[in-house]
């Protein structure tokens, strides 16, 4: 474990100051031409809240999910009207359960693509009991292009322990369906070093997963939120995983098991056909967000809305922007952040890195590299630096141990006060 000490130094390195970030209440303008955009739809809603998941969701009420969805088509209009015309790279749509109300989901998507030029893929993610054959062909009909399933695992027990409330056979049918659907591309998550989770376990999901013929896969280990129910009721430290030793021989199975059946890994957690593209949510350079407690990436600064589903529909009924906090990017940050999202996914260009920011990698982050390189971590090529297969196992684990500590305290807070004055991360 990464002792406190070595946090700031680490945040020292990465992004060239001592100070912390503050993101602070205030109005934020609208974004002018960005680089690479993407665009993001959050749906804050689910039938059932699993106890684990640190995301911005609420029980599902029709009556909720119809004001949610005219505030959404509203703020869509507001930042048409004042963002300036570019292509955005994608659309990424998550939650919550994105398809708790298909067809208003679908309006809600070619809102968006009436809306913005949107010439990349349409990505969306899949609860294994919110996507039957009919939801599937109103996603195809809407234009979305990549699914994800969130299985997380087949074992009924496992299912159990976790709060899930679909079992392994509505989560096998739910993959089988989506890979005969004929999307462009299906992932599908799972997660390890659950709680009493075992090795054979973990194999079942892998063959499973990895015989349906799916295009993509990724793993997470199960993540100890101190604001989930999970953290609220339990506590961080009650919360129990797997040891440490029995987590890095799972991290390790999952590499052999994929590269065995053809994969290669496009990210830290995830694996690839090579004929395909990959499915990713918001790694993009840019990206604007839509919904309660969406992010905005914009360049200038990073900025999200609030969490409060309630305080959203008025402030966006009332033509504000819901925007609750932000935070201006000295171009030093905008290159860490892109920095970060190349090393999870194991590959850092040279060529992106100048066509971006007009400056050499090699001379910005050429000396915080040296050690991952002397530890055998990552490689110096020709086209930038690669992430070893044994950098990407402590990838996840300064994931764990760094930059999770931003999401705590910035999820944490947002969750508790609808429009917080500032948060020191």
């Amino acid at each position: 474990m990464l002792k406190p000490l070595w946090k700031p130094v680490v945040h020292r390195a990465v992004t060239g100051r001592w100070e912390r970030f503050v993101m602070k209440a205030g109005p934020v303008p609208y974004p002018g031409a960005m680089k690479q955009p993407g665009l993001y739809l959050h749906v804050p809603f689910c039938k059932e809240l699993c106890p684990y998941c640190p995301y911005n969701r609420e029980k599902f009420e029709p009556a909720a999910f119809g004001q949610y969805h005219q505030a959404v088509l509203r703020e869509i209009d507001m930042t048409a009207a004042n963002v300036p015309a570019q292509s955005f790279t994608s659309l990424y749509i998550g939650g919550g359960t994105p398809t708790v109300d298909p067809k208003g989901l679908a309006v809600l998507i070619r809102r968006l693509r009436d809306s913005f030029r949107i010439e990349g893929d349409v990505c969306i993610e899949l609860h294994p009991s919110e996507m039957d054959d009919d939801c599937l062909r109103l996603l195809k009909d809407a234009g979305v292009t990549m699914l994800s399933v969130g299985v997380e695992t087949t074992d009924d027990g496992l299912l159990s322990a976790i709060g899930r409330r679909h079992d392994g056979a509505t989560a096998r049918d739910a993959v089988r369906r989506a890979v005969a659907a004929g999307f462009r591309s299906v992932n599908v998550d799972l997660m390890f070093s659950l709680p009493g989770q075992s090795l054979d376990q973990l194999d079942a999901d892998l063959a499973f997963v990895l015989g349906e013929g799916v295009d993509q896969m990724s793993t997470y280990p199960i993540f100890g939120f101190p604001y989930s129910e999970l953290g609220e009721r339990l506590g961080l430290r009650a919360i129990q995983r797997p040891s440490s030793s029995l987590i890095r021989r799972m991290f390790d199975r999952i590499g052999e098991r994929s590269l065995a059946a053809g994969l290669e890994r496009c990210a830290v957690w995830s694996f690839l056909k090579p004929s395909k593209r990959k499915f990713s949510s918001v790694t993009r350079h840019h990206y604007v967000g839509f919904g309660p407690s969406a992010g905005s990436m914009t360049g200038d600064s990073f900025s999200v809305n609030t969490f409060s589903v309630k305080s959203y529909i008025e402030a966006v009924g009332r033509g504000r922007r819901p925007t609750a906090l932000a935070m201006p990017l000295t171009r030093r940050l905008e290159m860490a952040y892109w920095l970060y999202w190349r090393a999870y996914e194991m590959h850092i260009p040279r060529r992106e890195f100048r066509l971006l920011f007009d400056a050499d990698l090699d001379s910005v982050f050429g000396h915080l590299l040296k050690t991952p390189r002397l530890l055998g971590m990552a490689s110096k090529t020709p086209e930038g630096f690669e992430i070893t297969e044994s950098g990407a196992y402590w990838i996840h684990r300064l994931q764990n141990e760094y930059s999770l500590n931003y999401i705590n305290k910035l999820w944490g807070t947002c969750r508790k006060t609808a429009w917080p004055e500032a948060v020191v991360l």
